[in-house]
């Protein structure tokens, strides 16, 4: 049997670690997240995860940042512009779909950020980047000529971060209500018809 190294057992702790608390998170909640639970859920102690996080609001900050990592496959590979925006529109709801558990727990801390002193910080910052990557594309669309040059890129990123949120919240409360593939698509429809030059 070959013998793991360092890195990859860290890693695969740090994913134990980091599902268990998405668990926790779409089960009950923040407040049901604490170090001790985390490692009993994880298969580890409650040391592992000090020794891994040092803290419950890095451990938290951890699993918004893995749970945005890659959510949106291909866009990286994607030139900043109209094509980009509206691939983005509709993969990102397409994904919603097949969310597993870091991703439905991104959309409850996103949720509770609005009324929560630890984690409104973390989301003010991951959705101003959120919006500024949306604008950027935008910006380079009317750069390129293919977005009318009357659109505000922020308001429109507003706007967008808004909808693509809100219809990700609504499917992960209500599965049935929303078929987001159909939704995605819709949206790059209208979007795209709203921007064009």
């Amino acid at each position: 049997m070959e013998r793991r190294t360092q890195r990859e057992r860290r890693e695969t702790t740090e994913r134990a670690l980091l599902t268990a608390t998405a668990d926790l998170v779409v089960e009950s909640g923040l407040g049901s997240v604490t170090l001790a639970e985390v490692g009993r859920r994880a298969g580890y102690s409650r040391g592992i995860v000090t020794h891994h996080f040092g803290s419950k609001q890095a451990l938290v900050e951890a699993l918004v940042s893995a749970s945005q990592a890659g959510f949106v496959p291909g866009l990286d590979e994607m030139d900043p512009g109209l094509g980009r925006f509206l691939a983005l529109v509709e993969r990102y709801l397409g994904a919603v779909g097949g969310i597993g558990s870091l991703s439905r727990a991104f959309l409850v801390l996103w949720a509770e950020s609005v009324a929560s002193a630890e984690l409104g910080p973390v989301f003010r910052e991951r959705d101003a980047l959120f919006r500024a990557d949306i604008a950027a594309d935008l910006e380079a669309g009317r750069a390129a000529g293919d977005v009318r040059a009357d659109v505000e890129p922020a308001i429109v990123a507003a706007i967008v971060v808004a909808e693509l949120r809100g219809l990700a919240l609504q499917y992960l409360v209500a599965p049935d209500s929303i078929d987001p593939g159909a939704a995605g698509r819709a949206l790059r429809a209208h979007w795209q018809a709203a921007l064009g030059a």
